[in-house]
């Protein structure tokens, strides 16, 4: 019999916003990148999620752009120093329902796996602190100490399931008796794999996903963290189409 694991995202099911984008205002605040990255395109994108008018997988996806073209060409010293920065002053802004879940399956002795789509130099962080066991993230590109502008993706639910793969061979892992936790399409895939599905906060496009898949849709739990009351709910749940 293999071993249990559970799989962690980060943005937005652990850290209650984006590591990649808190990587971003740093590199801005310490003058390393130009601000008019953020101020001419980035900005309007965040004020409409802010405002809930857009999408959130369209918000992130078009702020990485944005991310990854700003910071073509600097040296790995700025980017683990910007790094370091974001981890200390930010990485307790977590949600306590995954905190404890985190602690829960380390106590029980559970393989612990971070996957997230931010970068895998500010996920590696994360998963020191929390303890986790293992982790991947996506993989920025350097040549001689500097970044190369070339991503590979940890973001969609493809490259998740294929990491997923690695992670069961690597550790003998039974999926059946495993947990996976996310919030968004990105993790729709992971949350297939498991036995135990749980989407924390999930967006609507994952829940709608969830409720029409005939398979996940019985066995997922959806949990609300808000101000500090923790909402479990069934994915049954009815959407207001607003």
């Amino acid at each position: 019999m293999g071993k249990i694991a559970a799989f962690f995202d980060i943005d937005g099911t652990l850290y209650r916003d984006s590591l990649m984008v808190e990587h971003f205002k740093k590199l801005i605040k310490y003058d390393i990148i130009d601000q008019k990255a953020w101020f001419t395109h980035a900005r309007d994108t965040f004020m409409d999620w802010d405002k809930r008018q857009g999408n959130y997988d369209d918000y992130l996806l078009e702020i990485c752009d944005l991310y990854v073209d700003s910071i073509i060409g600097l040296d790995k010293t700025c980017i683990d120093f910007t790094s370091d920065q974001v981890i200390r002053l930010k990485s307790d802004r977590v949600y306590k329902y995954t905190r404890s879940r985190i602690k829960w399956h380390l106590d029980n002795g559970h393989i612990v796996i971070f996957i997230s789509g931010s970068p895998n130099f500010l996920v590696g962080k994360m998963a020191k602190k929390y303890n986790a066991t293992d982790f991947v993230g996506s993989n920025y590109v350097f040549e001689n100490n500097v970044f190369n502008g070339k991503v590979i993706p940890m973001w969609d639910s493809i490259s998740k399931n294929n990491a997923i793969d690695e992670f069961v061979a690597k550790y003998d892992l039974d999926l059946s008796r495993s947990y996976a936790y996310g919030d968004t399409n990105g993790d729709i895939n992971m949350l297939r794999r498991v036995g135990n599905p749980i989407a924390i906060n999930p967006t609507k496009e994952l829940v709608t996903h969830i409720g029409s898949d005939p398979i996940i849709s019985k066995t997922t739990q959806i949990i609300v963290e808000r101000k500090d009351i923790v909402y479990s709910l069934n994915a049954s749940v009815d959407l207001l189409d607003i």
